[in-house]
């Protein structure tokens, strides 16, 4: 099967979903800049290069190689590796890994893999009905990371919604006790753990 246009097959709205993921990576934890090296593990076909600011460089990994295929036919910049052994020819500002984390062999030791290559922050969703976020916190500070963030994130993946119900959940990602009611039945966190 083709992985050309693999994106918009598997969200509803990509757009409004990677636009949403972009503003997130860019503003919890450190601020992403202009000249920062973005490495994005499980890239799959790198779409998510195509809404970061403008000025920060793009690297993806994904062990498909028609994925990669796929993202270089889009003009990103790709290597077929697994994510778990990948090191990157030079430190990147920020390493992310959006639905992916369960790849990881051992937790730890890829939290560990990834702060010994990243100098400003990792960034990662998690779903809390599939992991519980405190020992994923005392794993990553364990791994080096001495500050952890974390937000909900109310973009659904598979569902278009109008935008002024797209603009209300993001709202709500910022109401605690209401934000953590919809997590329990549906949508991520998204953790940026960074080195200090």
């Amino acid at each position: 099967m083709s992985r050309e246009g693999w994106t918009e097959r598997a969200y509803a709205d990509s757009g409004a979903y990677l636009t949403h993921r972009a503003y997130v990576v860019t503003r919890l934890g450190p601020p992403l800049e202009a000249g920062d090296l973005l490495l994005d593990l499980a890239c799959g076909d790198g779409a998510f290069a195509e809404y970061l600011p403008c000025g920060v460089r793009y690297l993806g990994v994904d062990g498909s190689a028609e994925m990669a295929g796929a993202a270089r036919s889009r003009g990103h910049d790709v290597v077929v590796a697994d994510l778990n052994e990948y090191v990157p020819s030079e430190q990147v500002a920020v390493t992310t890994c959006f639905r992916a984390i369960y790849y990881a062999r051992d937790r730890r030791l890829l939290f560990r893999h990834v702060a010994a290559y990243t100098e400003k922050k990792f960034v990662f969703d998690l779903n809390p009905r599939q992991y519980d976020l405190e020992p994923v916190i005392v794993d990553l500070r364990a791994s080096g990371f001495a500050r952890v963030e974390v937000r909900p994130f109310f973009s659904p993946q598979r569902v278009a919604l109008p935008s002024p119900v797209a603009s209300g959940l993001r709202t709500l990602e910022g109401v605690g006790p209401v934000a953590r009611l919809l997590l329990r039945k549906r949508f991520t966190y998204i953790c940026a753990a960074a080195r200090q």
